[in-house]
């Protein structure tokens, strides 16, 4: 058995290739604050006996295991098996925090680790390093000097990423060009006097998009729409009007509105027009901290249920809303509207997790940074191709066989939007080094790290 002075390497007992990501992030951090590391990402070269290998560095070269713990990592026969081997070292080491537990995902004990106390990695990754480098040194675990950072940490990182193959692929983006736009911009007035409050609480009840201005409301709708639906607020006029285009190029100089300002009125006109319509259509919505995304209701797609689209012959399919975890989550979108370099409206994906009530009924987490973990841990997942299709499945419950959607600016007005989204051809392909088939979902939290959004909640 080898002396405890020389022993010098922290082994990351990890599952592959689940916990690569946390490794490759945090090995490197810990060779920069003079820690030597062992991983099975980089130590293991071709024609290696990697259980041979793994023995002999645990057995004889290790200070430190760091043991990554999820339930799917704990599950692993290869983790166990090094489990049992740091256990049985531990009796012979006069060390008793030999292993040292890292709370990746919430776990449920295990034999042998069930009374060890873990650093939490669950709640960030920074915080939980700086306690990891805390309690190392306190246990006086030998440092290299100088410091040395492998390399091979970022050439790995970069290499498992994405593999260019020689072969042309259309891509899809997430925009959605605007085919038409109705011909006039309308000033429509109250005949009489609204105060300001009036006309807001007015606008409200107002079923088209507009906008409150000048004692008054830009819009593309007719008066006849307002002497409709406000008949209560007074009789309304058309005080003036403008073309689109003069409205886009010139502003509406009668009204003061330069025309970096028309821009921004239509995008909102616009992004209102989207609004309406889905929920119209009986779609659910929900605020965001930049934003309202829009989510198809449990009567429309049920939970697990699989939604087909795609093209004659080409027909694949996705889910808009599951359970993981004993979370529902529900996949939704924010429809951001642009006139550069052409109108089009720009789809964010959204993830909405719930709780489940007794009667089985989705009651959403309130908590921001709760939200935020469940998108890293569970939404994290997902590559590319299971957001592509959750995406274009949400096109084919907003759409249903119609290749476009309409969004009503008015009784007599509209904008017309393609429902599928802007495609372009790559002179190469980005092949999938872990392929899943066309219609598989992304269960196993093994699965390599994909797309997620840090952005808000």
């Amino acid at each position: 058995m080898t002396s405890t002075s020389a022993r010098t390497t922290i082994f990351i007992s990890k599952a592959t290739p689940g916990d690569d990501a946390l490794a490759l992030w945090l090995a490197p951090r810990l060779e920069a604050s003079g820690y030597s590391v062992f991983s099975d990402i980089l130590e293991l070269d071709a024609g290696d006996s990697w259980r041979r290998k793994i023995t002999h560095t645990l057995q004889e070269k290790s200070a430190k295991m760091l043991l990554c713990c999820s339930d799917e990592t704990l599950r692993r026969d290869g983790v166990l098996q090094e489990i049992a081997i740091a256990l049985e070292l531990t009796k012979s080491l006069p060390d008793p925090n030999f292993i040292l537990p890292l709370r990746v995902r919430r776990y449920k004990p295990i034999f042998g680790i069930a009374d060890l106390q873990y650093i939490d990695f669950e709640n960030g990754w920074f915080n939980g390093l700086t306690r990891l480098l805390a309690s190392l040194d306190r246990q006086n675990v030998p440092k290299a000097s100088p410091p040395h950072i492998q390399s091979e940490w970022a050439t790995y990182h970069r290499r498992r990423v994405v593999e260019l193959v020689d072969k042309a692929e259309v891509l899809t983006s997430n925009w959605l060009r605007i085919i038409s736009v109705p011909d006039i911009i309308r000033h429509v007035v109250p005949v009489g006097h609204i105060d300001e409050a009036a006309l807001t609480m007015a606008s409200s009840d107002f079923p088209y998009p507009l906008l409150v201005h000048s004692q008054g409301f830009l819009t593309f709708a007719d008066c006849s729409d307002f002497n409709q639906h406000l008949s209560g607020f007074g009789s309304f006029r058309v005080e003036t009007e403008i073309t689109y285009e003069e409205f886009i190029n010139e502003g509406f100089p009668k009204l003061d509105v330069a025309s970096v300002v028309a821009g921004r009125h239509i995008v909102d006109l616009f992004r209102q027009g989207w609004e309406k319509h889905c929920k119209a259509e009986g779609f659910l919505a929900h605020q965001f901290a930049s934003g309202v995304a829009q989510f198809v209701p449990n009567e429309r797609v049920a939970m697990g249920e699989r939604i087909p689209w795609g093209r004659q012959g080409q027909r694949r399919s996705s889910m808009l809303r599951n359970i993981a975890r004993d979370r529902l989550w529900e996949y939704g979108v924010t429809a951001r509207a642009s006139l550069f370099p052409f109108p089009h409206f720009r789809l964010k994906s959204r993830v909405l997790f719930s709780d489940l009530d007794d009667n089985r009924a989705p009651i959403p987490i309130s908590d921001i940074r709760a939200q935020h973990r469940l998108r890293r841990s569970i939404a994290g997942v997902w590559r590319n191709r299971a957001w592509h299709g959750r995406l274009m499945a949400f096109m084919e419950a907003l759409a249903g066989e119609s290749p476009y959607v309409t969004l009503p600016m008015g009784s007599h007005e509209q904008i017309l939007v393609d429902a599928m989204p802007i495609q372009a051809t790559s002179p190469v392909s980005a092949r999938q080094t872990h392929h899943l088939g066309e219609d598989a979902e992304e269960t196993d939290l093994t699965t390599l790290s994909g797309h997620f959004d840090d952005e808000d909640a």
